[in-house]
């Protein structure tokens, strides 16, 4: 079974267990692989803050119609897991731990203040759309590094899409490529297209680097890709990608590391299940 096949299954069948009536991607047409409302596919509501940072993202991912439910009302989307996962953290106001679970610092560690959705890092005002990184935590002004940046993958990394490379308009600007010559090199060779890699998207990569390096300095970020693993050759072959993309970053001294979410929750499962049940139970269940 290829990896997108079984992420979806294994989604379907959670709902199933769950006792959720999965409708089609055009409500009574197309594979009933969306919950019938949004709430249905989290373990919380949208606090009123997340909610409003996704209507303010560019991927229409909230709003929905009767014949076409919104893009989080799917089992496999990539941007409910990222609430799924971050949000409680949230609520509960203890970035923090969640930020320390990542590997961005240490448990002892306070400097995360909150965490922002779809946040937006322009690279240059010539382009008029910036790029929306998943999740972003916001740190103490004192702190070395402003922002812990999560650029989050699901089923989309084992797509039959293509995506696509850094388009030539980007590598006109010299400015936005100082101090970092390696990823240069690389933009270049998949501009305007990407032929090199299948499963990672190293230009989107690219652009939260260069958006990120814009607002906070090439020293002032952590960037983490925060993958879904699955047994077989596709995800020996995304690991091998994401090592790739993660030598070249080193060489440029960017601060990127990469961790699946199946190593993420075993974490979260072995250092706080006591305290938080029922978020544990929830995500080690559907996801783990």
């Amino acid at each position: 079974m290829r990896a997108h096949d079984y992420i979806i299954n294994k989604q379907t069948s959670w709902a199933t267990n769950n006792g959720i009536n999965l409708i089609g991607s055009k409500g009574t047409r197309g594979a009933k692989n969306y919950a019938p409302e949004l709430n249905r596919n989290l373990f919380e509501p949208l606090l009123p803050e997340v909610r409003d940072s996704f209507l303010r993202g560019d991927g229409n991912e909230i709003l929905g119609s009767p014949n076409s439910p919104a893009k989080m009302q799917a089992v496999h989307s990539s941007s409910v897991l990222g609430v799924n996962i971050f949000q409680y953290w949230q609520r509960i106001e203890k970035v923090h731990e969640i930020a320390a679970a990542c590997g961005f610092c240490n448990p002892e560690n306070t400097v995360s203040e909150k965490i922002v959705f779809e946040d937006k890092y322009p690279i240059d005002p010539s382009f008029s759309f910036p790029p929306n990184i998943d999740v972003v935590f916001h740190n103490k002004p004192t702190s070395k590094y402003k922002r812990f940046a999560v650029e989050c993958k699901f089923s989309e990394a084992y797509g039959t899409m293509e995506h696509g490379g850094i388009k030539p308009a980007y590598l006109k600007i010299e400015s936005i490529w100082e101090d970092i010559p390696n990823l240069k090199n690389l933009a270049e060779s998949i501009s305007p297209d990407d032929n090199q890699f299948k499963f990672l998207h190293p230009a989107q990569l690219i652009k939260h680097i260069l958006g990120l390096k814009r607002a906070c300095g090439k020293n002032g970020f952590r960037l983490l890709y925060l993958w879904y693993d699955v047994i077989g050759k596709e995800g020996t072959a995304h690991q091998e990608e994401i090592d790739a993309f993660l030598q070249v970053t080193q060489a440029d001294k960017i601060k990127f590391h990469a961790l699946s979410y199946q190593e993420l929750i075993s974490r979260l499962d072995q250092r706080y299940r006591p305290e938080h049940e029922a978020y544990i139970s929830y995500i080690t269940e559907r996801y783990f």
